[in-house]
């Protein structure tokens, strides 16, 4: 369906009309720095395995400009959303005060990757002397597709900060939230990390990672063609328990996680837990170009500190072994810092129609952006790392 009579601008109930190779020219344009999670595979599994669609209220309605050939020069996943959940830029307090000053809030749209707490690209553009215009395009379709279907807003999370600049001037509201991320400083070895580490933080890494495995558990990293269903059966196994322990519903089902390992296991990392012979905890990382991302966990025996192995350190060894420059690991967790994990700014950028509720947001980001400056410089001054470091 077009949004602008003059413009090349359409909207996609679903990705799998899409070309994956054209996708991904514009999502992942540079294999140095490859997402996967904005990747044509990683979309088409979450609408294959029906984790989004009406049904979970992520209504695909992504954003495609085609140039002069018909072919894509820039696209946006986008969600028309009925609620907030799974987005990780936390938004309910909005969606209250609004409804309780007479508004709706619901639906919006969401130009995010659903259930991911990543940073990266959300503007999809091919490189090339119209990306920055294309880039624009794609964020005034936005808009106009909430002023034509009476949406209350448009939101792009965990996008890049260039970006969120940007869009400034469409009226976009820069949001900015924290992740802790472990930063590769050219380490060659996990001993070489530890040694940029104070040395009582130094002990207590040493400490808890011979915790972790005193119970006479062992390792194991697999990946690529070597994952197999059992494997996968395990790791959702895990992603269960995590999953109804802390949020109550899991927004990810079984065929998901086989569709994955079906079209990305190369991007695919999992790193288990094994004692006396069956697999009893583990994680699953995507592998990018330039990044380890930490993405689920989980367990069925609980031992002090296999978490921090399992989910930390090893995301460190795999990075320092594979030349990656950082390691993602999700959202939240102040415990990340003792671990080598520093904080770090994430953005977002909202466009509100009401006129009026804008102000009330603008007003909240302001004082909000202050206290996450604030928090990241006190974090990362009780970091772990040796005040002699950089």
């Amino acid at each position: 369906m077009p949004i602008f009579s003059d413009t090349a601008v359409n909207l996609v109930p679903s990705i799998a009309t899409l070309d994956a190779a054209q996708w991904d020219a514009c999502a992942n344009p540079d294999p140095a720095t490859f997402n996967p999670f904005v990747s044509h595979a990683f979309l088409k599994a979450l609408e294959d395995s029906h984790t989004v669609g009406r049904q979970t209220g992520w209504l695909p309605r992504h954003l495609v400009i085609n140039d002069d050939d018909g072919n894509i020069a820039a696209v946006a996943p986008a969600y028309v959303k009925s609620h907030s959940q799974g987005e990780y830029v936390f938004d309910h307090g909005w969606a209250d005060a609004y409804e309780r000053a007479g508004g709706r809030y619901y639906p919006k749209l969401q130009i995010a990757v659903p259930f991911t707490p990543v940073p990266g690209p959300r503007l999809l553009v091919k490189p090339g002397e119209k990306a920055r215009a294309d880039e624009q395009v794609l964020a005034a379709a936005a808009i106009e597709v909430a002023r034509q279907g009476g949406l209350s807003s448009v939101h792009l999370t965990f996008l890049n900060a260039e970006t969120a600049e940007r869009l400034k001037d469409l009226g976009f509201l820069t949001r900015v939230g924290q992740q802790f991320h472990w930063q590769n400083d050219g380490y060659v070895s996990f001993d070489d990390f530890l040694a940029s580490l104070a040395s009582r933080k130094r002990k207590a890494v040493k400490k808890e990672r011979q915790a972790a495995l005193a119970p006479g558990i062992e390792i194991e990293q697999i990946s690529g063609k070597d994952i197999t269903e059992d494997h996968w059966d395990a790791m959702f196994t895990f992603y269960m328990d995590t999953g109804n322990r802390k949020w109550g519903r899991p927004y990810l089902n079984r065929t998901f996680f086989s569709l994955l390992g079906e079209t990305m296991a190369e991007h695919c990392l999992l790193v288990f837990a094994k004692r006396d012979g069956r697999y009893i905890a583990g994680a699953l990382n995507m592998i990018g170009g330039d990044c380890l991302y930490g993405r689920y966990w989980g367990a069925t025996e609980h031992h002090p500190a296999l978490h921090f192995e399992v989910c930390y350190y090893q995301a460190i060894d795999y990075a320092i072994a594979n030349k990656l420059p950082r390691v993602e690991a999700g959202a939240q967790g102040e415990h990340k810092l003792a671990r080598g994990y520093l904080p770090v700014e994430t953005y977002s950028a909202h466009w509100i129609a009401d006129p009026s509720f804008r102000r009330a947001v603008e007003r909240f980001l302001t004082q909000e952006r202050e206290a996450v400056a604030q928090m990241n410089a006190d974090l990362t001054e009780m970091g772990p790392y040796r005040k002699d470091e950089a």
